[in-house]
C-alpha cells in the first residue's frame, strides 16, 4: 500500500502524460517553453487572480513574495509554530526573524488570538518592525483568512499565503492561493496538484509585485536576461514539468472531489475512535494529508507501529515544533513569550494516513479496521 499513490495516479493520466513529454521533447524548447506561459495563464484563471509566475519550487515561491517586499533585517514575519520548516526557513534567509504563533488545534492553522499577542509583544519590545503574517494552508484546508484578514489590517501588516499543501482547497466558493497579498503553492510531487519533480508557483494580483517576481525569478533581470538591474535568483519551472501539471489540472477538479470522498469515509467511520479532522462549514479541503489525533505520544507510537505491522504507511505531520528546531535558536526575539501550546501537542499527538484520489474501498476499510482493533 502506498501513502500517496502517485503511480496509480499515472496509470490513469498515462496518455496524455507521454504525449505531453513526448512534445516536450520534440520541440525542445526544455526552460521557459510555451506550456509555462500557458499553464501560469491556466493557473490565474482557476485561482481567479491576475498574475501566477512559476518558480522552481514551494520554497522559492515564499522568498520571491519576501523579496518583491522588500522583507529583511529588523523586520517581523509572523509565522505559525506548527508547519513545515520551509515556511519559516524563508524568513530567516532573507535576514528578517519569524515569530512563531501558535494553532488552532482543531484546523491546525493559524490561530488568530495567539497572532494578535504576538504582534502586540513585538511591538511592546520594540525591537522588530512588524511586517507580514504567513498564514499556512496545512493538509489542505485554508486558514481563517476572513479572520486573519481582520487582524492583519489592524497593524498594517501583509499577508503572504503559504499554499503548498492547500491548492484546490476554498472558502465559500473562493479558491485557496487567492487571499493572499501575494500567495504561493508547491508542485512537489506529493502535493494536491503535483509535477514529477520540483516546482512551485506564485500568485497575486499586484502588477508591480508581479513585475519584480519575474525578475527576481530570472537573476534580477531588466528588459532581458543579460540586463540585471537587481540580485536575484535561479528558479524557474522547466517546460517539462509546466507539460506535465497542465494535463494533471484538467483532472484536479476531479480529484479534489475524489479526495473528499475519502476523507469522508475516513471520517465516518473513524470519528467514534480517534479525533477526525474537522472542516469548518464554508471550507473546503484539498486534503494534502488527513490528519487524526490520539490522546498521547504512547498511543500514537503504538498505532503506527501496528499499521506498520499490517503494511500500511502513515506519518507524523510534524515531529517538532518551528520554535525548536535549532536552526531557529538564534535567529528569533529572546524576549517573545512563545505560547505554543497546540502546537507542541500536536507534535505528539497527530498521525497522518494514506490518502489519494484513486483510494479503493477495500483499502479504506482495511485501514480503518487495522486502525481500530488498534486503538
Amino acid at each position: 500500500m502506498q501513502f500517496r499513490d502517485l503511480a496509480k495516479q499515472y496509470q490513469i493520466l498515462k496518455a496524455d502524460i507521454d504525449k505531453a513529454m513526448s512534445d516536450v521533447a520534440s520541440q525542445a524548447h526544455y526552460i521557459m517553453g510555451p506550456q509555462v506561459k500557458e499553464l501560469e495563464q491556466q493557473l490565474a484563471e482557476y485561482v481567479g487572480v491576475k498574475h501566477c509566475l512559476t518558480c522552481a519550487n514551494g520554497t522559492d515561491a515564499l522568498t520571491l513574495a519576501l523579496k518583491a517586499w522588500g522583507i529583511g533585517e529588523g523586520d517581523a514575519v509572523f509565522v505559525p509554530d506548527f508547519t513545515f520548516f520551509a515556511s519559516a526557513e524563508v524568513v530567516a534567509l532573507e535576514g528578517a526573524t519569524p515569530i512563531f504563533v501558535d494553532v488552532d488545534d482543531v484546523t491546525f492553522n493559524i490561530d488568530v488570538k495567539s497572532l494578535e499577542f504576538a504582534i502586540q509583544q513585538t511591538l511592546a519590545e520594540g525591537k522588530l518592525t512588524p511586517k507580514v503574517v504567513v498564514a499556512v494552508d496545512l493538509f489542505g484546508l485554508p486558514a481563517n483568512y476572513p479572520a486573519v484578514r481582520a487582524v492583519a489590517e489592524k497593524y498594517s501588516l501583509l499577508i503572504l499565503e503559504d499554499g503548498a499543501q492547500g491548492f484546490g482547497g476554498s472558502i465559500n466558493g473562493q479558491k485557496s492561493c487567492s487571499f493572499g497579498d501575494i500567495s504561493t503553492t508547491s508542485f512537489f510531487p506529493a502535493k494536491p496538484l503535483g509535477c514529477y519533480g520540483d516546482g512551485g508557483a506564485v500568485f497575486t494580483d499586484n502588477d508591480e509585485w508581479a513585475t519584480l517576481i519575474e525578475s527576481y525569478r530570472v537573476h534580477g533581470k531588466g528588459t532581458d536576461k543579460y540586463d540585471n538591474v537587481r540580485i536575484g535568483i535561479n528558479s524557474r519551472l522547466d517546460t517539462l514539468q509546466a507539460a506535465i501539471l497542465q494535463v494533471k489540472l484538467r483532472a484536479f477538479d476531479d480529484e479534489v472531489e475524489r479526495v473528499n470522498e475519502v476523507a469522508r469515509a475516513y471520517t465516518r467511520t473513524l470519528n467514534k475512535y480517534v479525533k477526525t479532522p474537522v472542516i469548518p462549514e464554508g471550507y473546503r479541503s484539498s486534503w494534502a494529508q488527513y490528519t487524526i489525533q490520539l490522546p498521547d505520544e504512547a498511543t500514537r507510537n503504538n498505532l503506527q507501529s501496528a499499521l506498520k505491522a499490517a503494511g500500511i504507511p502513515s506519518m507524523v505531520y510534524y515531529p517538532k515544533t518551528m520554535h525548536d528546531q535549532t536552526a531557529f535558536n538564534n535567529c528569533q526575539s529572546s524576549n517573545i513569550n512563545y505560547q505554543s501550546y497546540s502546537a507542541a501537542r500536536l507534535c505528539r499527538t497527530v498521525l497522518s494516513l494514506p490518502m489519494h484520489p484513486y483510494m479503493s474501498l477495500s483499502e479504506i476499510e482495511f485501514i480503518c479496521s487495522s486502525l481500530i482493533a488498534s486503538v
